[in-house]
């Protein structure tokens, strides 16, 4: 008999064609029609990449009102990691929805709250005994992080780097180092936030621990160690624009943290669950955090997000200083157990490797092409291209925002929908969900191709 462990893994059945397909202009008649309503009641604040409006979704494909069939790249800025309405997710969220919908944890707990804290337990980087609260999105996380940081600490810097971005509540947006559109005109934001220079190898040329070193002897003059409650890093800059630091960066902040008593947080938000190849960035560059953020990916698009660190570090928080209303609810506690299983089940860390091959290789030879790109990057099903002026190559590399806006329009009318990113708006980044194949990966590209093509004749 063949070991369960050893038998090869059952292709998903999908509902949708997993292929690209425009039937109508972009956007079309019902898309139109339903854009006319959201103005009328949505205010312009919650703005849309692409006014296409979405009916179903499945694996990779996104099918709008229309009819029109998108490939995902973006997967709701890496929400539906493991898929559009992945079966197993659906299956033990709807299971879930005929037991308990909510009681609230904090007055009658239940078993899925446990579980995912247990599942966490085992899954982020480090051996030491860890706790896990609950919360609603990425933003409540790093909220909840560095209050624990500060009554562990009993200190109230925050250090945070260069690029990053860690929300839109009065706090984060505190910590973003990109304003518009994020917190333009929203202050007064909270204080005692410290920003210091981060490792940016395509730009900055330095090792990880020059790098290090530079981002230390910042803090220390600009702060002071012993002013910091904690230092709060991407170990893949998301927004920022796919940064991937310099070898022996991150674990020589973290060695620095731990000599003067600093909470390193890792904001793991977008960069966890399986996207990188590993169930988190962290471990790539054998960095262990004290404490880890996770969100997005973790329930297959319910909302939930995790904040898990150092027992001792999470314990100093007093009965009834963390919670909320609708945090860890059942459901989505139900469905992140089902992504758990079905990233092991269904070897999700290896298709994110394989997505990289495909994605990095595919890049590389537009790379070759077009001078424009200047830097392909990223690990797993994280990737980007920095765009730059050409010609530019390796002396200014004066970024190229009219290139990315370009690019991203011509594909979007091509049933392709990719991402930006980066301080400048000169980064496209690709983060498709783990179900996203070859042959779909190669047709984007292909589409990206024809974009660039255009964009440079």
């Amino acid at each position: 008999m063949t070991d369960t462990l050893d038998a090869p893994v059952a292709a998903p059945v999908y509902t949708v064609p997993q292929e690209r397909k425009i039937v109508t202009a972009i956007p079309g008649p019902k898309s139109e029609a339903l854009h006319r309503r959201r103005l009328a009641v949505v205010p312009p604040g919650v703005s849309s990449a692409l006014p296409v409006y979405i009916a179903k979704a499945n694996g990779a494909i996104l099918v709008d009102v229309d009819g029109n069939q998108f490939i995902d790249l973006g997967a709701g800025i890496g929400v539906t990691t493991i898929g559009h309405t992945e079966a197993a997710v659906v299956a033990a969220a709807a299971a879930q929805l005929q037991d308990v919908t909510h009681t609230l944890f904090t007055i009658t707990p239940y078993e899925e709250y446990v579980r995912v804290a247990e599942l966490l337990a085992e899954n982020t980087p480090g051996d030491f005994v860890k706790r896990t609260v609950l919360v609603n999105s990425g933003a409540e996380a790093v909220e909840n992080a560095v209050k624990i940081a500060r009554k562990h600490t009993h200190r109230v810097g925050v250090a945070v780097l260069e690029h990053a971005y860690h929300g839109r509540t009065n706090l984060t947006m505190a910590m973003n180092f990109k304003a518009a559109p994020y917190s333009t005109g929203f202050g007064p934001f909270a204080g005692d936030v410290y920003r210091a220079p981060n490792s940016y190898p395509y730009h900055d040329g330095l090792t990880g621990p020059e790098a290090a070193a530079r981002t230390i002897a910042y803090l220390e003059k600009t702060v002071g160690a012993e002013d910091l409650a904690c230092l709060v890093a991407e170990p893949i800059q998301g927004e920022g624009g796919f940064v991937v630091p310099a070898e022996g960066y991150l674990p020589a902040l973290q060695e620095w943290c731990t000599e003067n008593g600093i909470v390193f947080i890792a904001d793991e938000i977008q960069s966890g669950m399986a996207r990188t190849g590993a169930m988190f960035a962290s471990e790539h560059f054998g960095l262990v955090p004290d404490v880890v953020l996770s969100a997005k990916g973790i329930a297959g698009g319910l909302p939930l997000a995790g904040v898990t660190g150092r027992a001792e570090i999470m314990d100093s928080a007093q009965p009834g200083g963390l919670g909320g209303t609708f945090g860890g609810n059942p459901v989505a506690a139900a469905a992140a157990v089902a992504v758990f299983e079905q990233i092991e089940k269904s070897n999700l860390l290896e298709e994110a490797a394989r997505i990289e091959r495909t994605l990095t290789t595919g890049l590389r030879a537009l790379q070759q092409k077009y001078d424009v790109i200047g830097e392909v990057r990223g690990i797993g099903a994280m990737i980007a291209i920095e765009l730059v002026e050409p010609g530019t190559g390796e002396t200014t590399k004066a970024p190229n925002a009219a290139a990315v806006n370009s690019i991203v329009a011509y594909a979007a009318q091509q049933g392709v929908l990719v991402l930006t990113a980066g301080t400048y708006g000169n980064v496209l980044r690709f983060l498709p969900s783990l179900a996203t194949s070859d042959a779909l990966l190669e047709d984007a590209l292909s589409v990206i191709d024809e974009a660039l093509a255009r964009f440079t004749a």
